[in-house]
């Protein structure tokens, strides 16, 4: 019995030490500790790669001057709710666009207004109406870099609505306000130093599309 589990020792020896052989001749690096096998046979991890932020504007939203036809004199801003641009009318069918975000479902509104009054960095007091719809909402917040309202507002008439900054851009592009128009913060610093108190403000109508649609430079 001895001879014969000595027999099947020395066999299986001979069986791993053939497959080691050969493993070896196939890949002769394939014996190496991790550490000392060149990178292309090591096992490469495939590389996590990150989405592009969402507050990456669209290229449409992107400040721009644009041909736009309209009886509005220069230095009128027009409020185009439909498609979410606000122009700056420059005269000789151009304006300069910007992307806005506007009042969501139930909130749009429509009409004639002037700035009457321009702050940076304002404090943000919610109105009672607003606090009575979300209760949950601080009751006042002083005016910074986490400041729904952003860098810059520019209050309309006697209203509670405002052209103002945001600390969320992913919002441009979309019907998200209480009614404000919001713009990110780059551009509506832009505009509040074209623009002065007295500035005639038109509103677009959300019903209203083509025929004050404009076209970008080509």
């Amino acid at each position: 019995m001895s001879s014969i589990h000595a027999l099947r020792s020395i066999a299986m020896s001979a069986l791993a030490g053939a497959i080691l052989t050969t493993a070896a001749s196939a890949n002769p690096l394939s014996l190496l500790a991790p550490d000392r096998q060149t990178p292309d046979q090591r096992v490469v991890q495939p590389m996590f790669e990150p989405q592009r932020p969402a507050t990456e504007q669209a290229a449409r939203f992107k400040r721009q001057i644009v041909d736009y036809a309209t009886h509005e004199a220069p230095g009128t801003i027009v409020i185009d709710t439909p498609n979410t641009y606000l122009y700056l009318v420059l005269g000789n069918g151009r304006a300069l666009r910007y992307g806005i975000g506007v009042g969501r479902e139930g909130f749009t509104w429509a009409g004639v207004q002037t700035v009457t009054r321009k702050t940076e960095w304002p404090d943000w007091t919610p109105p009672p109406e607003m606090l009575e719809r979300q209760p949950y909402l601080p009751r006042f917040m002083a005016g910074g870099p986490g400041n729904p309202l952003g860098a810059r507002a520019m209050y309309l008439g006697g209203t509670v609505y405002r052209i103002h900054g945001t600390n969320a851009p992913e919002t441009i592009g979309g019907r998200v306000s209480s009614g404000c128009i919001r713009m990110v913060n780059e551009d509506v610093m832009d505009l509040y130093g074209r623009v002065n108190v007295g500035t005639k403000v038109v509103v677009l109508p959300i019903e209203r599309h083509a025929d004050m649609r404009a076209h970008a430079a080509r």
